[in-house]
């Protein structure tokens, strides 16, 4: 049913883009209708959105947090309807609001609406120089966020810091590096430990980290600044993102300062820290070693250069999971981005992807028994190094309908599934 799916969905595609087309206008007057002010124009409201219809064929096991669960395609609608408001000089408020099968593709389940974001903005001056928002929204760390919409994003997927998975899980506390080797599937693990796959594991950061708290942010001439309190790490899976599913006592913190030298470049340096285990893993926790122990710590750097019809972007990411008693787990994952925009509607793009893992040490083991000779203690790297190569083309036919194409390969060093390959599809229409 799943091929059928993405097979219509490649086919259909290009036949509905005629039709799309000449439903231009009544697109164009769907955006009128939907914005509205009330007292003499301080309260001003706009409804707009995207519709998005995506379709993946990928090789097995699927990449990142795509999840085709035994079948290689993948058909992914989704609808985003997004509320600004306005409300007299100072105040500012935005909702996100999406209807799909789960937030990440293949989660799967029937069609459900979700409120992914919502905010409430400060702003007591037009110089920009102080903001205050609270609710739930993306972090503030690194550049991607900024354009991680699919009308702007130049790919399909995630650069590789934002949906690759690691060995580290956030359910159960960990005990020893052996463990920690068979959840990243370094050495033969449980069945358990097999099974659970891209349930417990854990990225850098979970692509946009809608988590909830509170920032601060502003402008002083060419320096940008930002703070922010969430409930969350930045690694924290869509579903303890709701500010109901996490105990405020062990708070993330997320700073972030950027320096624009003049109008084509800005440079800026992130810095983050929080607990990355669920509440619910309190109970596999060790005596004496509250939640707040087990800390995610992350050092981004990011650079953007605009000239022209050209852009590009890059972000580096070093992560340490820390494992009281047992290891600091270190990893270092970075992208580079490039687009270019050919003519005023065809554009391409290309990004190369690359994560790399440090080691822990390993003691002695000796197996019960002795039917296994002893392995003596060494030190091995807990995941494994891997690099993946993103090329996209976009077409935006009107001002609201684009289609977007991505072929992606992927490779994991002393992996014995090699290449990986995936192709992918998304036409969205904005509103």
């Amino acid at each position: 049913m799943k091929r059928i799916l993405f097979a219509g969905c490649v086919i259909l595609l290009p036949l509905a883009v005629p039709v799309l087309c000449a439903a231009e206008d009544a697109i164009d007057d769907l955006g009128e209708r939907l914005s509205a002010s009330a007292l003499g124009d301080s309260l001003r409201g706009q409804l707009s959105g995207t519709l998005d219809l995506e379709g993946y064929a990928a090789g097995q096991p699927s990449p990142g947090f795509l999840r085709t669960e035994g079948d290689t395609t993948l058909f992914v609608p989704r609808l985003s309807v997004f509320l600004d408001a306005q409300l007299g000089p100072a105040f500012y408020v935005f909702a996100q609001s999406r209807l799909d099968r789960g937030f990440d593709p293949g989660y799967g389940g029937s069609l459900r609406p979700r409120l992914d974001e919502y905010v409430i903005r400060f702003t007591p001056s037009e110089k920009g120089a102080f903001d205050l928002q609270i609710g739930k929204f993306a972090t503030i760390v690194g550049n991607w966020t900024q354009r991680h919409d699919s009308w702007n994003n130049p790919f399909i997927t995630a650069p590789l810091p934002y949906d690759n998975l690691t060995g580290i899980w956030d359910a159960i506390a960990l005990r020893s590096t052996r463990t920690l080797l068979e959840w990243a599937q370094i050495t033969p693990s449980s069945s358990f430990a097999m099974d659970s796959g891209k349930n417990l594991r854990l990225p850098i950061l979970w692509g946009p980290s809608y988590t909830a708290g509170a920032a601060v942010s502003g402008e002083l001439g060419w320096l940008q600044y930002a703070v922010e309190i969430k409930n969350a790490a930045l690694s924290s899976r869509p579903e303890t993102w709701s500010p109901t599913q996490t105990q405020w006592d062990t708070p993330a913190f997320s700073a972030r300062i950027a320096v624009s030298p003049d109008e084509r470049w800005k440079l800026g340096l992130s810095g983050s820290e929080g607990p990355y285990l669920r509440q619910s893993a309190v109970s596999t926790l060790p005596p004496g070693r509250p939640l707040s122990t087990y800390r995610e710590i992350v050092l981004g750097e990011d650079v953007s250069f605009a000239w022209h019809h050209f852009q590009a972007w890059a972000e580096m990411y070093e992560a340490r999971f820390e494992i009281p008693a047992v290891a600091n787990a270190d990893t270092l994952a970075y992208y580079l981005e490039a687009k270019v925009k050919l003519t005023p509607q065809f554009s391409w793009a290309l990004r190369w992807n690359q994560q790399l893992y440090g080691t822990v040490f390993v003691p002695q083991f000796v197996s019960s028994g002795g039917s296994l000779p002893p392995v003596p203690a060494h030190r091995s790297a807990w995941g494994r190094d891997l690099w993946r190569m993103d090329a996209a083309p976009a077409y935006r036919l009107t001002a609201h309908i684009q289609l977007k194409l991505q072929a992606s390969i992927e490779e994991g060093d002393a992996d014995s599934r090699g290449v990986i390959g995936m192709l992918a599809t998304q036409l969205t229409v904005r509103f």
